[in-house]
């Protein structure tokens, strides 16, 4: 009989993973909302600060939550192999 699979060793559902990438997400995007505000209210060069968090995060934020998709349960998933053919000699 094959060895089963620990349920600790699966990885997230897709569901479970597509959720905390969009919170992931939606986090940077609003941190990106109060840096452009940040620019509206600071004079003088200090607007290129919260301007360059602006135009950063974008990037980082998809590069951060498509990576997120890789943490989880690393182990690889056990798959059953082919089912055996029994002959039955009762005929």
């Amino acid at each position: 009989m094959a060895k089963q699979q620990s349920i600790t060793t699966l990885p997230r559902s897709p569901q479970d993973d597509r959720r905390s990438r969009m919170i992931q997400y939606t986090v940077a995007m609003s941190i990106r909302v109060v840096c452009i505000v940040i620019c509206l209210l600071v004079p003088g060069w200090w607007r290129l600060i919260p301007a360059a968090g602006a135009v950063l995060l974008p990037y980082v934020a998809v590069v951060l939550a498509n990576a997120g998709g890789s943490r989880g349960g690393s182990a690889e998933v056990l798959r059953p192999g082919a089912v055996a053919h029994v002959e039955d000699d009762r005929t």
